[in-house]
């Protein structure tokens, strides 16, 4: 890492969590970033859901929620990014503080609950145009007399500026939204996400849904089975998580929101797993959750994924953690005789649907 970037990071973690993001984004909207040193490899280009994409690292959403620094994220070296969350108006989200952190947990614990400056400040930033692939991330507000509705509006909004959209029902930081998971409700909600895709007068772009990691295994395939059923384009597995597991930092244990980071990879990617054997390798899946390495960006692919996103990893690892991925990557896919990443995806999607979490934690 560039020694100046290096203290920049040590900086940023002796802040409070969430004045150490603006500031981040205020640097970025300066201009102020590394560039990739590693350019992106032709057997790690892609076609999905009719998009090129020239690697499969992505930004998740919520760093950028507002689409101020799209540009900035590709030219760090992304494939592609996903702003948001958006909701169909402005929201100040939940009171602070709200973001946690540990280090030597390698995670962090949110509450923040969509806060955003709503979806036509961020449309008239993306129409200015940004030069790559940006996924746009949906969500509904926390007051809302129909929030199926606030997705449709959504769809409406956003759907001319996004690559692609994800309906994200599975933040566990807006009371009831996780019941949109429900498969009555789900089918309800995709039926008319559906019908507002299917009004668009251009571009139909491809739709994800987000699903939450702590999902029981018994729901999954009526869960899976309607979103194949639905419209949608592919399954990005998976958010933060409710539960615990792998942190020893009984300050972070006791704050309220989802967990993110390192303790999620194993349930995160134990998921995606199941999702990709029940899906038999058909959509497109992205892998998130604690991705903090090569390593265990490539047994994300393994497990499944198409493509992956990574956020709270580069907050304890720093923006080279991009390049020593695309690194990896490519070392995986010669070490494979391939021209492509696909003979990676799912090839240990059963050993890790077979895994318990249990064994996870071992």
């Amino acid at each position: 890492m560039n020694p100046l970037f290096g203290l920049g990071q040590s900086l940023l973690l002796a802040l409070d969590p969430e004045r150490a993001h603006n500031l981040t984004i205020k640097t970025l909207e300066m201009g102020i970033y590394p560039s990739s040193r590693v350019p992106d490899d032709a057997r790690l280009r892609q076609t999905l859901c009719g998009l090129e994409v020239p690697n499969p690292i992505g930004i998740a959403p919520g760093f950028d929620k507002n689409a101020k620094v799209a540009t900035a994220r590709l030219d760090m070296g992304f494939g592609f990014v996903e702003v948001g969350t958006l909701t169909p108006r402005p929201q100040s989200g939940n009171e602070t503080p709200r973001v946690f952190r540990s280090v030597e947990d390698r995670a962090v614990v949110n509450r923040l609950g969509f806060n955003n400056e709503g979806q036509a400040a961020a449309l008239a930033r993306l129409r200015k145009g940004v030069p790559g692939i940006v996924g746009v991330n949906l969500g509904a507000n926390k007051i809302s007399d129909d929030r199926i509705a606030d997705y449709a509006e959504g769809v409406a909004q956003m759907a001319a500026v996004a690559s692609y959209l994800t309906v994200n029902i599975s933040s566990p930081n807006t009371p009831g939204l996780r019941d949109l998971q429900e498969p009555k409700e789900l089918a309800v909600l995709l039926t008319k996400v559906e019908e507002a895709c299917s009004a668009l007068p251009g571009r139909k772009p491809p739709l994800f849904v987000k699903l939450a990691p702590d999902l029981a295994d018994a729901d999954l395939p009526e869960i899976v089975g309607i979103i194949q059923g639905s419209g949608a384009t592919g399954i990005i597995v998976s958010n933060t998580t409710l539960t615990r597991d792998g942190l020893t930092d009984q300050a972070l244990v006791a704050e309220q929101g989802g967990l993110s980071g390192r303790p999620l990879f194993a349930r995160s990617t134990r998921m995606l797993g199941r999702v990709y054997k029940l899906t038999a390798g058909t959509m497109p899946l992205i892998g998130v959750g604690g991705i903090d390495s090569a390593e265990t960006a490539l047994a994300k692919i393994e497990a499944g994924a198409s493509l992956i996103q990574i956020y709270t990893g580069m907050v304890f690892e720093g923006p080279d953690l991009i390049d020593r991925i695309k690194r990896r990557l490519v070392q995986a896919v010669s070490e494979a005789h391939a021209n492509s990443p696909a003979p990676l995806i799912g090839r240990r999607a059963e050993e890790w649907a077979l895994k318990t979490l249990q064994e996870d934690a071992e």
